[in-house]
């Protein structure tokens, strides 16, 4: 399990603790300014453990790998100090050029080592920030490339590649309920800028970066889903 510490890898691993027998956690350093997204990740996956005790048993090894090299060489303004835009090629400046496949590559090389054969990842492609790497078809391809180079039937799964914030809200709550809900509130982390001093009613960001703006807005309508759906 492809994990980071938000929102969408920590309803990931909840997906995954619902269906598979054991899951192992991989989080990437690759210089990210939001850096404290790795602290966030170990308090995640402390709360798992400790409120949901039938999870607790299937959650196996966590792994940290460092890919501070590949961040360098990636620039943009996840890793760099500067604004936060659309480039003149019509993309976020916080795409890091082929992230999300090099984590996917390091991935396979950790399962391979593992003997695991299925690779979780929080891509989304309904409700994101335009990242081509996110998109199924780019995975698609990544799923054929590993199965190829490394001759393991790797399967790539992504749940939540075509919900909604708001509907990627609903799963967290039908998988883990409103416990899982708080978790998610209080200790992800999906901030660009690494906020966590203002603490909104969708959790801790500087609520103007495109992660909070989709994480907030998401809430917002998953919100308004369920006030209308209460008798």
């Amino acid at each position: 399990m492809l994990f980071s510490g938000g929102q969408d890898s920590s309803t990931c691993l909840a997906w995954a603790l619902a269906r598979f027998a054991r899951v192992e956690t991989v989080g990437f350093d690759y210089g990210q300014r939001h850096g404290v997204e790795m602290q966030a990740r170990q308090t995640v996956l402390a709360g798992v453990r400790a409120a949901f005790p039938h999870w607790a048993a299937r959650l196996g090894e966590d792994h940290v790998l460092d890919l501070r090299g590949f961040g360098a060489v990636g620039r943009s303004a996840l890793t760099t100090e500067r604004a936060i835009e659309v480039t003149e090629r019509g993309l976020p400046s916080t795409f890091v050029p082929g992230r999300n496949l090099a984590f996917f590559v390091y991935a396979a090389a950790l399962a391979d080592r593992r003997g695991l054969l299925r690779l979780v990842g929080g891509m989304c492609e309904t409700d994101f920030s335009g990242y081509p790497d996110c998109r199924r078809d780019t995975l698609d391809a990544m799923q054929v490339a590993l199965q190829l180079g490394m001759a393991r039937e790797f399967t790539l799964d992504t749940p939540l590649m075509w919900l909604t914030k708001a509907e990627t809200w609903a799963l967290a709550h039908t998988l883990g309920g409103d416990p899982l809900i708080d978790l998610i509130l209080e200790d992800s982390h999906t901030c660009y800028l690494g906020e966590r001093g203002v603490r909104h009613d969708w959790g801790y960001g500087c609520g103007t970066c495109p992660a909070c703006e989709l994480r907030a807005r998401g809430w917002a309508e998953w919100r308004a889903t369920e006030r209308r759906s209460e008798p």
